[in-house]
């Protein structure tokens, strides 16, 4: 495949519509985790901090993957790597079936959840690595997938856990996961060395920034204004995708309006990605960030007021999802407009593990609050203070791209 020729050829469009639609397939293990939370707590009885703790796992799995998968990815390709991560999603699931007891449940559910770390960040990559000219757009397209996919998949999910069970449920997802990800890993590529260092964009030429070594991203002070940011402002979509059948459940929202919800959350999520991505290549991702974290901060204090009344717990929690996804387009975008696309993989995967922070936090730790204080208005709050502080983080005077000081030409 010409590399030379791919500003000008469809490769590319090809690459982000396959990328998008294996984030939409593993988006389940994240994204439909509340319904196979309640089935758990319905048919074995776990605690809430058990059940939480799952998803702790999965989060840990899924984030801390990336730095080593992304260097490989890097380093000689993302195909294999690719194919490797397919496995691990469905023999997750698979393996997940026949688990009764929560540590043997944790082990295989935190097995799929590397996998799913290994796809989440070589999709992302090719995303910022192909379209330098449009990498917010783009970037958000991609994780559009991982937000969106359970609009579709969870009213399925719901009706296979309510008459088949959670064991045959995780049995089916995982066969199909395997015959419907390994095929798609195949197109996987990424471009030759110094494609994107000029792009011929229509009427102009687009200039990047040299390329920045994961140790270099580490010495600058806005990679630790990143993370930060990130890990606070996506606990609240972790929280809402790994507790909604509970939230729902203690301001007692009807089935009727719960079920709309089990198709707006993940819809809202998914296009948030690609509104803020595409906003951002307009206004700048810094002050997109200002704008919708301090929107989300607002929203979440709403819900905590008002999300008694079932129309506004529907309402709101659409608005959070619409504002909450936007992380995770704006950061890949970010990291590889400051620190270049050599290392995006890496360099990304490393800033990913913030993700782990935030499954945390929206797992094990709300799970135990809300035993400790009988509600999740106090996990709920504190998220939201937190996001309004990472609002302020990101104001263009203290979130700016740094300076690099001289050139590394020669690869880590």
């Amino acid at each position: 495949m010409d590399t030379d020729r791919m500003p000008v050829s469809k490769y590319r469009w090809l690459l982000v519509c396959a990328s998008f639609i294996v984030m939409m397939i593993i988006s389940i293990y994240q994204y439909s985790w509340f319904l196979f939370a309640y089935a758990i707590q319905r048919e074995l009885n776990w605690d809430l901090a058990t059940i939480g703790l799952t998803f702790t796992v999965f989060a840990y799995a899924a984030t801390f993957i990336q730095p080593f998968s992304g260097y490989i990815a890097d380093s000689y390709g993302p195909r294999k790597v690719g194919i490797a991560g397919s496995l691990l999603v469905g023999i997750g699931f698979i393996l997940a079936s026949f688990a009764s007891s929560p540590p043997v449940f944790y082990l295989f559910y935190g097995l799929g959840g590397l996998g799913v770390g290994v796809l989440y960040g070589i999709s992302a990559a090719c995303a910022v690595k192909w379209f330098p000219d449009k990498r917010g757009f783009a970037t958000g397209l991609v994780v559009f997938g991982f937000g969106a996919g359970t609009a579709i998949f969870n009213w399925l999910i719901q009706r296979l856990l309510d008459s088949e069970g959670l064991s045959t449920t995780l049995l089916w997802l995982g066969f199909f996961m395997i015959i419907t990800l390994t095929p798609l890993s195949l197109l996987y590529t990424y471009p030759k060395e110094g494609w994107s260092s000029y792009l011929t964009s229509g009427r102009e030429t687009v200039k990047f920034p040299g390329d920045y070594r994961p140790s270099e991203m580490l010495g600058t002070y806005q990679w630790f204004l990143i993370y930060f940011s990130f890990a606070v402002t996506v606990s609240i979509v972790l929280m809402f995708g790994a507790q909604m059948k509970m939230l729902a459940r203690e301001f007692d929202i009807p089935t009727g309006y719960f079920s709309l919800v089990l198709v707006l959350f993940p819809l809202g999520n998914g296009l948030s990605r690609v509104f803020s991505g595409s906003v951002s290549d307009t206004l700048g991702r810094e002050k997109t960030m200002v704008v919708f974290y301090s929107l989300l901060g607002l929203s979440i204090i709403s819900f905590i007021l008002f999300g008694h009344i079932p129309v506004l717990f529907m309402l709101i929690v659409f608005i959070a999802a619409l504002l909450g996804g936007a992380p995770f387009a704006l950061y890949p975008a970010t990291i590889g407009d400051y620190y270049g696309a050599r290392y995006a993989t890496t360099n990304y995967g490393i800033t990913y593990t913030a993700k782990a922070w935030a499954g945390l936090i929206s797992g094990w730790l709300s799970g135990y609050l809300v035993m400790r204080f009988g509600s999740y208005r106090f996990p709920l709050f504190v998220i939201a203070i937190c996001s309004l502080m990472a609002a302020a983080l990101s104001n263009p005077r203290l979130m700016k791209a740094p300076t690099k000081k001289r050139p590394h030409p020669f690869p880590m």
